[in-house]
């Protein structure tokens, strides 16, 4: 595959940061560890993680789950179609990036924070807090994966405790609402990629992050690849037991352009299939991320205030076949 070129790189030209000691009592020890990935997130704005304390066998489970689930037959799939709540199965054709000229070569199933029937945070006004798609015929897939996005909302909880740190920030500066995240996590299948497609044919087409921070396990395929500040695209290479982090839009926003939100896109250049699983992390929908508030001295404020959740709602109806289908209804 001749296009798109990308450059293999080192694997230390994208960090590695172990990230253990941000659940120890040690300032000190934490606060190191929050200045590395504070230079991480104001450089490429991508870095690796590990010893990030979700377990081994969590994530292996959800893989195994994750390759079952989509071998199944697309009409099988199919009737978990996406829901209004974005949550679901999404066939090829129905994710289309922003300013992207082709649909993206992926199937992918999301879901959110598992709620009771008739909790009374579940509203119109809060599409992300519905009704997970669970497959009934599959009843082993909930209990494999979910747990991987539970201890994915912990590690995001760390990475923000951090990040406020090492910005001389209290702790819990990002954190004041997140009780009802509107966290989704998926698993995504890419098929692999023959050739003939064309040249604007993508895994997922470039793009950034719509939310605050993305956390993502990649299997061993690889496809990852990341723009650097100099316009240079290269190689994320899988690395055992690490996750990939990125700073997404918001987080971008909120700290004033501080923290870099990277276009990356994935291309799945060789001839058998990728798997990947993430957890899109964000805070409550309410939550105001207004840059004026957490820099009250800065010179020049580069946003106004948004509103998580409407904010990732607007970005979902760009990209987002069934969201724009509602909309002409």
């Amino acid at each position: 595959m001749s296009y798109a070129a990308a450059k293999t790189i080192t694997t230390d030209e994208i960090p590695v940061i172990d990230v253990y000691t941000l659940r120890s009592g040690d300032y000190k020890l934490k606060q190191e560890v929050a200045q590395k990935l504070r230079q991480a997130a104001e450089g490429i704005g991508f870095f690796y993680i590990n010893n990030h304390r979700i377990p081994s066998q969590l994530i292996q489970q959800a893989y195994v789950a994750t390759q079952k689930f989509f071998q199944q037959p697309l009409g099988w799939k199919n009737q978990l179609k996406i829901n209004p709540n974005h949550h679901g199965f999404l066939a090829v054709g129905q994710a289309k990036m922003e300013k992207a000229k082709r649909v993206d070569l992926k199937e992918s199933f999301v879901w959110g924070l598992d709620l009771p029937e008739g909790h009374p945070d579940i509203t119109e006004e809060n599409p992300f807090l519905g009704r997970n798609q669970w497959p009934s015929q599959m009843p082993e897939f909930r209990a494999a994966v979910y747990p991987f996005f539970e201890a994915g909302l912990e590690c995001g909880r760390d990475m923000m405790r951090a990040f406020a740190l090492s910005l001389d920030l209290p702790e819990e500066t990002f954190l004041q609402a997140t009780n009802q995240p509107i966290a989704r996590s998926s698993v995504i299948y890419y098929p692999p990629h023959p050739s003939d497609l064309g040249e604007t044919q993508f895994g997922v087409a470039p793009h950034t992050d719509y939310g605050c921070l993305t956390l993502l396990w990649q299997d061993s395929v690889g496809g990852l690849e990341v723009q650097t500040r100099q316009g240079e695209w290269v190689t994320a290479h899988p690395l055992e037991n690490t996750l990939v982090v990125n700073v997404g839009d918001l987080l971008s926003r909120w700290t004033n352009n501080a923290f870099q939100s990277t276009l990356h896109r994935v291309i799945n250049r060789k001839s058998i299939e990728r798997y990947s699983m993430v957890i899109a992390w964000d805070p409550n929908f309410e939550t105001w991320v207004d840059p004026a508030e957490v820099f009250p001295e800065a010179e020049s404020v580069q946003y106004a205030p948004v509103q998580c959740g409407e904010y990732v709602l607007s970005r979902f109806d760009a990209s987002f076949s069934y969201r724009k289908a509602a909309q002409s209804a």
